[in-house]
């Protein structure tokens, strides 16, 4: 089996792989995908199941064929018999004989056929992994040009917090600056050199995995990660239509249901008598004693069939047939399994399209805003918690976008190689392997109405003049409700104590303090999810106490009360620990329990 790079070949046949490209010049993405699949154990192995799939089919063709035996036996021979005298003497001879098989009930048929199928599957498989291959070749070499872009921004996110903190030490030195600032800076500058090794650090990661998919560590100049997108389709049914003609994991399920079918044919066989065309000639030399040559010529056909067998025939059948109900329930599970992964993969293409448009308006907008507040900082007009803020929002847009951009070209990826197409797409093509036709495939379609409708979620979309209608009416002047007036600390002491309570909540977390953190939530609490609260508690202790430092910081603190036995809090959490950070929009709902406001339900955005 060949993968052939138009202008070169990668030999998969042998263990030794040829690379499709020049040794000199950046390694491209399908170059990295043609030396993935040469290099790979298990295409490898996929091959040689194919191969040996074949010879296993030419096995059980032999069935069909005559057998042709010969035997030849010389030796001496002594005779002892009552009344008879004693008799000693010397023979030698030989036998050839054929024997054909007329009719079998179609056992040997059935097994071929079975076997045909079988090679079918292989082959499939094979393809399939190569598919597989290439995606994960794809998707290493995507990942290093991600990572080295993400250790580029912060490289100069850290440049530019040392900048703005020898600027605060000097005006300090100077005593022109306030020591407060100084130690805001040092803070967001420890966090741009955490930022820079978590950075460096993935970079590494992704380097060793490209290095054991592609088989050697990643060039300084490496080709452009951009997948070709003009083999996708223009909506998800007609991807869905395409992978359902083209995916060869889900062609190789229907040739396992195949080869289970003809497999319970075969079983019936032993209902049917067998019928043999037999023919001997036997040549021997003083056979008896009796001087001389002897020769004797048989040709006969033999019948010969079971009558009762306990049961067991009946029984096979029955077991056979129910195999092909698992390899039919495989199937389907194998086409509802690819129209999942095809309807996710092709809507991240599009969602991540249009999110670019919007990540790359907000780093430009952005980066507008940092000079500004630069220049205003220069002169006084904007606080040093405004100009580190805006510098941390342009290294976290620039991010954003770097990983949207990296992740479309994934989900282009990871489309086609559901469809089948990664292969294609890349160029890559395969030569000295035969086609599906010439291995038998008669082309029997699937009955995907049965197994999965070519149908899936259609991609949500936002109608944002709707959104802001709705925003309106809930703002229009409404009839006032009379309340029932509550006890005075469900005002001002509510509010405090709430606070006080969010704010001892972040400290416990960042304490890695696991029983105080859960003594915050209450017995009514319901984990977002459907999770139970005991899976849900299981999750919490393994992250909240693990052993990585944690910070969780709170800011621009809410509070809503709903009465004077329950209340929300909403905040902006700011999460960081070695290997994770994150900003999220955090509700807390509160609920007093025994005096005590404990949590009752909470929800990240």
């Amino acid at each position: 089996m060949r993968f052939k790079l138009r202008g070169a070949v990668v030999a998969l046949a042998c263990c030794l792989p040829v690379l499709a490209a020049g040794q000199g010049g950046p390694v491209g993405l399908a170059d990295g995908a043609a030396r993935a699949i040469a290099s790979n154990p298990e295409v490898e192995a996929r091959w040689h199941a194919f191969l040996a799939s074949r010879q296993e089919q030419k096995v059980a063709r032999g069935g069909f064929l005559p057998q042709v035996n010969l035997s030849a036996q010389a030796g001496a021979e002594w005779r002892r018999r009552p009344s008879v005298d004693d008799n000693d003497f010397d023979r030698h001879g030989a036998t050839l004989s054929l024997s054909q098989m007329l009719y079998d009930g179609f056992a040997t048929s059935s097994e071929v056929s079975r076997l045909g199928f079988v090679s079918l599957s292989r082959y499939y498989e094979l393809l399939d992994a190569a598919e597989n291959t290439a995606l994960e070749a794809a998707r290493a070499h995507i990942d290093v040009l991600r990572y080295r872009a993400l250790a580029d921004l912060a490289k100069d996110n850290y440049v530019q917090h040392r900048q703005v903190y020898d600027q605060i030490e000097q005006r300090v030195k100077a005593g022109v600056g306030r020591r407060v600032d100084l130690e805001q800076a040092s803070g967001r500058l420890a966090l741009a050199e955490a930022n820079l090794l978590t950075e460096s650090s993935n970079l590494h990661d992704v380097s060793a995995r490209y290095q054991r998919v592609i088989g050697d560590v990643p060039q300084a100049a490496m080709g452009a990660g951009e997948v070709p997108a003009d083999g996708l389709p223009a909506s998800i049914d007609l991807a869905l239509g395409a992978a359902y003609q083209g995916s060869p994991a889900l062609a190789a399920a229907q040739e396992n249901l195949r080869a289970a079918k003809a497999e319970a044919r075969g079983k019936r066989a032993g209902f049917h008598p067998r019928l043999d065309l037999r023919a001997s000639e036997q040549v021997g030399f003083d056979t008896d004693g009796i001087d001389g040559r002897h020769r004797d010529r048989v040709v006969e056909v033999v019948l010969s069939m079971n009558l009762f067998s306990g049961g067991s025939d009946s029984a096979r059948v029955k077991q056979y047939a129910e195999q092909i109900g698992v390899a039919q329930e495989l199937r389907d599970k194998s086409c509802r399994d690819l129209r999942q992964t095809l309807a996710i993969a092709y809507n991240d293409v599009g969602r991540l399209g249009e999110q670019l448009e919007y990540l790359d308006q907000h780093q430009l907008s952005i980066a507008k805003a940092r000079e500004a507040y630069r220049r205003q900082f220069d002169i006084g007009q904007r606080t040093l918690l405004d100009l580190l803020d805006t510098e941390n929002e342009y290294f976290e847009s620039r991010r954003a976008y770097v990983n949207a951009l990296h992740e479309r070209e994934i989900a282009k990826a990871r489309t086609l190689a559901s469809m089948g197409g990664l292969l294609k797409a890349l160029s890559l093509s395969r030569a000295e392997l035969p086609t599906p036709e010439e291995l038998g495939q008669d082309g029997e379609a699937i009955d995907v109405a049965s197994a999965c409708p070519a149908t899936a979620p259609l991609p949500q979309r936002i109608d944002k003049q709707a959104l802001l209608a709705d925003a309106r009416a809930a703002r229009a002047p409404v009839t006032p409700v009379v309340v029932a007036p509550v006890r005075p600390d469900s005002s001002a002491a509510i509010d405090a104590a709430l606070t006080e309570r969010a704010q001892a909540w972040a400290a416990a977390w960042s304490a890695r303090d696991v029983p105080a953190y859960l003594a915050f939530y209450g017995t009514g609490f319901a984990p977002e999810g459907g999770l139970s609260r005991a899976a849900w508690e299981a999750n919490r202790r393994r992250l909240v106490g693990k052993p990585s430092p944690i910070r969780v910081e709170i800011e621009n603190l809410q509070v809503a009360r709903l009465g004077a036995e329950h209340a929300v809090t909403t905040f902006r959490q700011r999460y960081a620990s070695g290997d994770y950070r994150d900003v999220v929009e955090k509700r807390l709902e509160w609920a007093r329990e025994a005096g005590t406001w404990r949590i009752v339900g909470e929800v990240a955005r």
